[in-house]
């Protein structure tokens, strides 16, 4: 009972939190796309504008994949955590394909934001067992990693400068332009994403060393204020995966609500 306490009390609630940050403002994201262009409502113009999607929205999404990189290094079962990210990336994928292709709703979902945290948690439980079979040097294998995570995304952010297009589907996870592709909704390739994850892990490996949270002396004010962000973040895969269609049902349902009054 006293562990469990512990290991309560030392549990890195800041990561909850920023991810839980995250992940609302994906929400939102979501929400402001439903009301705009699947119901047809001229509200959120900012989803149009260019400072959004070259500042605004890289932001999230470095926030949400960079703390899930850190938490990958907290982990007790990388394999476990890795087997269900890939069995509800699959899911997802299926259930999309079965809504565009059979209900004629455009939401293909291919190779998104779960795909890339099961590669890049598989990738971290391989490098972890080979670092422990070879007792490679912690500091060599931080340096390496980063230096392999900034390459990623230096080549990611790159990778639209490449004249290069394939038929092949094999290289959608790379990036490269696939002639003939579906449209897809949320794609995320793993250039340069797997190597934010990596700059993640890195992160977690020196600035988590004892596994403890670095805000032990929070206040109750901010307890408080940070409880409700804290538990989206500690429930993020299951908000992630449910949460569009419950968006989607609540605003057809308002705005059926509305017609039906007019």
């Amino acid at each position: 009972m006293n562990g469990e306490k512990r290991l309560t009390k030392d549990r890195a609630w800041e990561l909850d939190f920023l991810r839980g940050i995250a992940l609302l403002m994906m929400l939102f994201m979501h929400l402001s796309w439903d009301v705009r262009y699947e119901f047809g409502v001229d509200v959120f113009s900012y989803l149009e504008k260019d400072w959004f999607w070259s500042f605004v929205h890289p932001i999230i999404v470095v926030l949400f994949v960079s703390v899930s990189g850190i938490c990958c290094t907290l982990s007790r079962n990388n394999i476990k955590r890795g087997i269900k990210l890939l069995a509800a990336s699959l899911i997802l994928t299926v259930v999309t394909s079965v809504i565009t292709y059979f209900l004629h709703i455009e939401c293909l979902i291919i190779f998104n934001v779960l795909a890339v945290l099961t590669c890049g948690v598989f990738l971290y439980s391989l490098i972890s067992f080979i670092e422990k079979k070879t007792q490679a040097d912690a500091n060599a294998v931080n340096v390496i990693m980063g230096l392999i995570g900034l390459y990623i995304v230096i080549c990611g952010c790159n990778i639209h400068y490449m004249d290069y297009s394939t038929d092949s589907l094999i290289f959608l996870p790379v990036g490269f332009e696939i002639n003939g592709s579906p449209w897809m909704a949320d794609y995320m390739p793993l250039f340069p994403w797997l190597g934010v994850f990596m700059i993640g892990c890195v992160i977690g490996r020196i600035c988590y060393r004892d596994k403890k949270t670095l805000f032990a002396g929070r206040g109750k004010a901010m307890t408080a204020i940070a409880r409700p962000v804290e538990f989206i973040g500690r429930h993020s895969l299951i908000i992630y995966l449910v949460h569009q269609p419950v968006v989607y049902v609540v605003l057809l349902l308002i705005f059926m609500l509305i017609r039906s009054v007019r």
